[in-house]
């Protein structure tokens, strides 16, 4: 037996759950339809159940599947970006200071967070062109007008929003001081190649 399979053991835990419900091997394995000598040879790992035995075991046994696999799971990526190793960009009016990139921009879910600062008068997007995904922004400093279509929204602090992009939309900044915001996009496009 490889080393690789020696980590799907899982016949202990089904074994402790067994005893604690005062179950036999024998009442367990008349139960579910297999002999008691299979039973007994998983529950010490020296076979691997089908799927159908390994369903049929946890339903009568009332084992959640993720208990018994959560040795084996991946580890999840996590990503931690300090305050000084933010990427930046600045585009005329409109500066963006990345504060989570996305971990995998291949993901179907995948996103990026900005904290995007727009210069008094200056704006951000097209009044003519969408593009695929959706957006979610919140303000932090300022007033914002949201020209989405052919409607027009006004933004204040702690206001939030969000929308599909694929219609044509441009965040103005109403005020004469900055205006700051918190914005999530997804897919990712300001900091990929695809901007």
């Amino acid at each position: 037996m490889s080393d690789k399979k020696e980590t799907f053991r899982f016949g202990e835990k089904i074994k402790k759950i067994r005893e604690r419900q005062k179950m036999t091997l024998k009442s367990l394995s008349e139960a579910i339809g297999v002999s008691s000598s299979l039973l007994s040879q998983i529950e010490n790992n020296r076979v691997s159940p089908s799927l159908d035995t390994l369903i049929a075991i946890t339903e009568e046994l009332d084992i959640d599947l993720e208990y018994l696999f959560k040795d084996l799971q991946k580890p999840r990526k996590v990503k931690i970006v300090h305050k000084e190793d933010r990427n930046h960009l600045s585009l005329q009016q409109v500066s963006y200071e990345q504060l989570s990139p996305p971990i995998d921009s291949t993901e179907d879910f995948a996103f990026e967070t900005l904290e995007l600062t727009i210069e008094a008068n200056g704006q951000r997007g097209s009044e003519e062109f969408g593009h695929p995904g959706r957006e979610m922004g919140i303000i932090l400093e300022g007033s914002a007008e949201l020209i989405y279509g052919n409607k027009v929204y006004t933004l204040g602090v702690d206001d939030s929003v969000s929308f599909s992009s694929h219609i044509p939309h441009t965040l103005k900044n109403l005020g004469d001081t900055r205006l700051k915001a918190i914005w999530i996009v997804s897919p990712p496009r300001v900091f990929s190649n695809e901007r």
